[in-house]
């Protein structure tokens, strides 16, 4: 009888177990006629014997991490993946045939893990967690739970001792079982679905639940700073918002914790007189702490860990990654904030390295090309965004950000990339722009939805680009990229965060450098077109990452017209932007002109048909005529999240 075992473990699930490179040397070697001498007996052992004397044996039921090569190497050799090549290519065979890794009992699961690891995944039962579960199919066999902050592979059929945790070793030792028990739920909830999100268990999470939602301390918060607005909040407000995250997070509801982070830090610029302020984004993350509150205390999500972020979240430590960078972005003023993308092939995530530079007192900030040359794990930035690279040190959070630390024991290295993006999974590799938008529009609204970095980080299949062009008076440089199926507008605005990075890209597109095999980027949606914010682009064999351009004296020629705002856009802005001045100036302060200008905004949006919006900025402004009162953030936040969810269905 075969072994299906050996026969599932693909040149991936080898690489997963080894390395890439011990992978290729052996096929190498197996073609080559140096590989060994396969036998099988009766109860299923398969031998391999090398003309060197070494022999490698494969017992039934045994792991290949945990077979015996005589070799005496430490992990799996490249004369256990020779044997399971040998073997796979002859002539036996079997068909693929879909399973779930659901068939496994929590006894097996315990004689894997331990009785103890076993009840610490239990313990994440009763409190409840999301995972993404992508079961197998013919293109890609191998059953995957993406966790919060790992992922578990099943790398050969019935076979749990072949689980594969991306994290650590001796981190995370609870996620094969978590994993089992997402993909029973998964085959209670809908079993034909490829890729399902599911809520697992929480009851204890639902009895906490019952009489609030956790976040009730922030929306305290949101209450007294939308009554006196942004203007009038000292550094007192500080302690206040403090008391608020600590509470936030004992609960891990990482995503209300992240978004007080991200208030803070808008506050802070605030009073520095920062440029990287804007009333609108302060308007935003009080709507957002309002919906994920209502959110779970309404009923109305069934993914209460995705709407909270309560799976966990801390630091993970992960183990041999390897990733491809897939550029960069650089945004701010006296602060850089720079964003590089880690392409995860194995898991099929993106994952974001950030880091931010403050200028000293009286100092320039750097610039991008310096930028570049700022270090993570030793390497520099501009190589990570544009490099193969291969780490131990990598510790990842549940919003997929990445650090890597310099480490004697943990090493990094980077290689140069030719752009073989050839290889990266059907999550992150797109070929079908009109699938990636209707994904897009089917996705949870931004303001319960998880809050990943990278979530919509996708590297583009160019076939063809297509009308180049610069607009002058917005600093926008503008191009359609086709991909073998669907269209894409790629658009990137001049920054002097990164001064070179439009040159850069027209330069990289324009074809000067090679023909552009794939294009790296943010994807979003936008009035039924797919729009791509680029972080690289691959021309040739070269990998070329625009953020870490050097600026250069050329001008670009300005070619097309200058784009008109939409009426639908430019009707929901300026409804937004009022909407917006109240968390501004607070509802106490707000001035005598302002309900004149709701009026005039709720008549824009009624011009253009959107009446429902109309009518909830009618609504606030009528509520600001009388004094304010217990419901005015309720007020609030009706009208504005309903302009908010409008804005984002353009």
């Amino acid at each position: 009888m075969p072994r299906p075992d050996l026969l599932a473990l693909s040149d991936d699930s080898l690489a997963a177990l080894a390395n890439r490179g011990i992978v290729k040397r052996s096929a190498r070697e197996v073609a080559e006629g140096s590989g060994p001498v396969v036998s099988e007996g009766d109860d299923g052992t398969v031998t391999g014997r090398f003309p060197d004397g070494t022999e490698v044996v494969l017992a039934p039921g045994i792991t290949l991490e945990r077979s015996r090569c005589t070799c005496l190497a430490s992990g799996v050799c490249r004369h256990q993946v020779m044997v399971v090549l040998a073997y796979r290519d002859q002539p036996a065979t079997s068909d693929w045939v879909p399973w779930s890794p659901a068939e496994f009992t929590d006894d097996e699961v315990e004689a894997l893990v331990g009785s103890r690891i076993l009840g610490v995944a239990r313990k994440a039962f009763r409190a409840g967690y999301r995972a993404r579960v992508r079961r197998p199919a013919p293109s890609d066999p191998v059953p995957t739970v993406e966790l919060a902050s790992c992922t578990v592979r099943f790398l050969v059929p019935h076979e749990l001792g072949y689980a594969r945790v991306d994290a650590a070793r001796g981190e995370r030792e609870d996620a094969v079982a978590l994993a089992v028990w997402a993909f029973r739920t998964a085959d209670e909830v809908d079993v034909g679905a490829g890729v399902l999100d599911v809520a697992v268990g929480g009851a204890l999470a639902e009895r906490r639940a019952a009489g609030g939602s956790g976040v009730e301390p922030a929306v305290a918060v949101v209450a007294e700073l939308l009554a006196d607005g942004v203007v009038t909040t000292g550094p007192a407000a500080g302690p206040g918002l403090l008391q608020a995250r600590r509470a936030l997070d004992a609960q891990n509801l990482r995503w209300p914790v992240d978004a007080l982070d991200d208030l803070a830090a808008l506050l802070d610029a605030y009073r520095d007189r920062s440029a990287r302020y804007r009333s609108e984004d302060v308007a935003a993350l009080l709507a957002e702490l309002v919906a994920r509150h209502r959110c779970v205390v309404g009923g109305g999500a069934s993914l209460r860990p995705a709407v909270l972020g309560t799976e966990e979240a801390a630091a993970t430590p992960l183990r041999l990654l390897r990733l491809t960078g897939l550029g960069a972005r650089v945004s701010g003023d006296d602060v850089r904030t720079v964003e590089v993308y880690l392409a995860h092939a194995e898991a099929g995530v993106v994952l974001a390295l950030r880091r931010r530079v403050e200028a000293g007192a009286g100092e320039e900030p750097p610039t991008a090309e310096e930028l570049g040359r700022r270090k993570a794990g030793g390497a520099r930035l501009s190589a990570l965004a544009g490099g193969n690279v291969v780490t131990q040190s990598a510790v990842r959070s549940a919003s997929r950000v990445v650090r890597i630390a310099e480490s004697r024991v943990g090493r990094t290295t980077v290689a140069p990339s030719a752009g073989a993006w050839d290889d990266l999974p059907a999550s992150i590799l797109v070929h079908d722009l009109d699938a990636e938008a209707a994904r897009l529009a089917g996705l949870a609204p931004a303001v319960v939805r998880p809050r990943v970095v990278a979530e919509n980080v996708r590297a583009v299949v160019v076939d063809d680009v297509e009308d180049v062009h610069y607009l002058p008076g917005e600093q926008r440089l503008l191009a359609t990229i086709r991909a073998p199926v669907g269209r894409a507008v790629v658009s990137l605005t001049y920054s002097g965060a990164c001064a070179g990075a439009v040159d850069a890209l027209a330069e990289a597109l324009g074809g000067a450098l090679g023909p552009v095999r794939f294009v790296a980027g943010h994807l979003s949606r936008h009035a039924g077109d797919v729009l791509l914010e680029p972080t690289a682009v691959v021309a040739g064999s070269s990998v070329i990452v625009p953020a870490f351009a050097p600026a250069t004296p050329t001008a670009l020629a300005s070619a097309g017209t200058a784009a008109t705002k939409e009426p639908l856009a430019a009707a929901l802005g300026d409804a937004i932007a009022t909407s917006a001045e109240v968390a501004h100036r607070g509802w106490r302060h707000l001035p005598a002109g302002w309900t004149g200008r709701a009026e005039r905004a709720a008549q824009g949006l009624r011009r253009v048909g959107l009446d429902r919006a109309a009518g909830a900025l009618t609504d606030l402004a009528g509520a600001t005529r009388a004094a304010p009162g217990d419901d005015s953030l309720d007020r609030w936040a009706d009208a504005h999240l309903r302009l908010l969810l409008t804005a984002e269905q353009l």
